[in-house]
């Protein structure tokens, strides 16, 4: 009796052909040393997923989004404006009495501030999945125990006015002298200025400008150098090199100097100091790692200034001294 092959098909009762049954395994191609290998998963590569290191927060996108905010905040005062104007409160009836009087200056400033720290704290917790003084390192608790420490840094700064001035005396009747010979308007500046403007201030410069800015140095130089990318902090913070932060307290504390130059007459003497002053906040924020030093810092010393100003004009009655 002949027999037929096992590899050859076989033909079925109605002449179909039927090939022997294999398994799986039979089909993969051999390895080097005789064994099978199995085949990867069809859609392998669409089912891996892919890790991403978290974001170093806050960036330059927010800093973006901050911006926005604050074109809406000025929006929104500038149509408030409108609408007082509209019905002369505190006797402005035109856009160029505004621009001298502290009510208009002042309030409008105020909320542009406040419409854009209401935006930040809308919309950054869903972003950062974190709360917003948690995502700007605001760190309060850092604040309180340095407070004695921080007072000094102040003292500091305010010396440095102090030999500016003697040394680099500023132009007479600036804007900011014009201002505060209106009636009332030197005690709301002695409010503003150690209040609502030291701690916007802060958020926007210190908070969101400065650690975007060491942020991009970094990743610069990581591509330039292809180097590995820095890991966050415990904190879950970035960690930037040091050139980062003596790049970006540079260019921070520029832009912060230009924009009080308006109220010296853009003279060269405040500028440079408002420059060190900036210098000595970012220092602070970046070597406590706290926003809220640099806040209490800005406001001491916006009040040891008001208050010698208060003191040497006899309560703001002799503004003439200035």
């Amino acid at each position: 009796m002949s027999t037929i092959p096992e590899d050859e098909p076989l033909e079925g009762p109605a002449g179909e052909l039927h090939v022997p049954e294999q398994t799986p395994h039979e089909f993969a191609a051999p390895e080097p040393g005789g064994l099978s290998m199995p085949e990867p998963p069809l859609f392998q590569n669409v089912l891996e997923v892919d890790v991403r290191p978290p974001a170093r927060i806050p960036h330059l996108g927010n800093l973006v989004l901050v911006l926005a905010l604050f074109g809406i905040g000025l929006t929104v005062a500038w149509a408030l404006i409108l609408i007082a104007l509209h019905f002369k409160l505190y006797g402005i009836s035109t856009i160029q009495g505004t621009l001298t009087d502290i009510h208009y200056s002042l309030g409008s400033e105020l909320i542009s501030y406040l419409v854009t720290f209401a935006g930040c704290l809308f919309f950054f917790p869903m972003f950062w999945h974190k709360g917003f003084f948690a995502g700007i390192q605001w760190n309060g608790a850092t604040a309180l125990r340095l407070w004695w420490r921080l007072g000094l840094v102040a003292l500091v700064c305010f010396s440095m006015a102090i030999l500016n001035m003697l040394l680099v005396p500023g132009p007479s009747k600036t804007p900011i002298e014009e201002i505060f010979r209106e009636p009332g308007a030197a005690w709301l500046l002695f409010a503003f200025g150690i209040s609502f403007a030291p701690f916007f201030e802060e958020i926007f410069f210190r908070g969101f400008l400065l650690p975007s800015l060491c942020t991009a140095c970094d990743w610069v130089a990581e591509k330039l150098n292809h180097a590995p990318r820095r890991p966050l902090g415990e904190n879950g913070h970035p960690q930037w090199s040091i050139s980062a932060m003596a790049i970006a307290a540079i260019l921070t504390s520029v832009p912060f100097a230009w924009v009080h130059a308006a109220q010296t007459g853009y003279s060269l003497g405040p500028f440079v100091l408002l420059v060190g002053v900036s210098l000595v906040l970012c220092t602070v924020r970046l070597y406590t790692r706290s926003l809220a030093s640099s806040v209490l810092v800005h406001i001491c010393y916006n009040f040891l200034i008001f208050t010698v100003t208060l003191v040497f004009t006899g309560g703001f009655r002799h503004l003439e001294k200035l």
